[in-house]
Formats: C-alpha cells, structure tokens, sequence
C-alpha cells in the first residue's frame, strides 16, 4: 500500500502521475524527447539504459516497464534483458552500449562516479557527445523516476508478463499524451 492516498489500481509511476497530473506532464515530456525523439541511439538502447539504471536501483516496477518497452523495440525476450541487467559486459549488445551502461552505472552511484576514462572509452567506441549527454540524463531521470515510485511505496504487480504486454502500448502511444489509466 502507498504512503500516500492514490488510485491502488495504478501501479508504479501511473497512480503517483494521476495524483499530480501537473507534475507528471514536465516528466513526460522529458521522457518523450529523451527516450523516443530522433537520435542515433535506438528507442530500445535508450530504454534499455533506463532499464539497467532501474534494476541498480532495485526499482521492480521501472525496470520491468522499460525492460518491457525496450524488448518491444529490441525484439529480444525476457532472458536477453535479464542478462543485460545481470551482467551486460557478456550480453550481445554492442562495444559502445557496454561503455554507455558503464557510464550509466557511474551515474547511477552519483555523477561524480562518471571519469573522463569511461567518456573517452565511449568515444573511442563511437559515442557522439549527444549519444554521452542523453546516456547520464537518462541515468539521472531514472534515479529520480525510481526513487519517486519507490519513495512513495507505490504497489507493482509481480507478473512480469503484464510489463511485456504493456511495453508494446507504451512504445506505439508514447510519454507526451501519456494517460495512466490506459
């Protein structure tokens, strides 16, 4: 149960979105440019970044939302996006992603963990500067998103099956006109 009085019918992020709608809507908004707008980083490794920086924070709900979301635009399965929590260094994912979860993972200790090694790493791997930039942004949103949903106490079904089928609606409809009780 939450700490605070919302719908206990929208789990994570949706029921604190619909208790504040006005703070909600900056949120997605952010999400929406950093997540699905144009850039040379796919859809899927943006919510795949978002994912790993969710399960450092032991957030069940995020990391399972985005983990759904990044297997729709990956086409891969729950395992692949496990493995990529567990220990993407063996996953099958790219040079550059890996140093950009590097990144992600030093942000996600605080920003300060960032080093100008693991940025030039990323670079020597093909990062562009915005490709850098949009990485530790991300990793700090979703510090934030995770602490918001966690700090809260807000409820997360455990049927991680249920995220998949979502992650398919979220990825078609977006975070702009985001409605949490769809």
């Amino acid at each position: 149960m939450a700490h605070i009085k919302i719908d206990e019918n929208l789990p994570g992020i949706r029921g604190l979105m619909h208790f504040r709608p006005e703070t909600a809507q900056p949120m997605n908004d952010l999400a929406e440019v950093l997540l699905r707008s144009e850039n040379s980083l796919s859809r899927g490794d943006r919510e795949l970044i978002a994912t790993y920086v969710s399960s450092l924070n032991d957030c069940f709900f995020c990391q399972n939302a985005h983990g759904g979301i990044a297997q729709h635009y990956l086409q891969c399965d729950m395992a692949f996006i496990d493995q990529v929590k567990d220990d993407f260094r063996a996953s099958a994912i790219s040079d550059k992603l890996k140093a950009l979860l590097t990144i992600a993972g030093s942000v996600q200790k605080g920003g300060k963990h960032v080093t100008q090694d693991q940025v030039e790493q990323a670079r020597k791997l093909g990062a562009t500067d915005r490709e850098i930039h949009d990485t530790v942004l991300i990793s700090a949103i979703f510090c934030m998103f995770n602490r918001y949903v966690d700090g809260l106490g807000t409820s997360a079904p455990a049927d991680r099956n249920l995220y998949i089928n979502r992650g398919k609606q979220r990825a078609e409809e977006g975070y702009v006109h985001y409605d949490p009780k769809n």
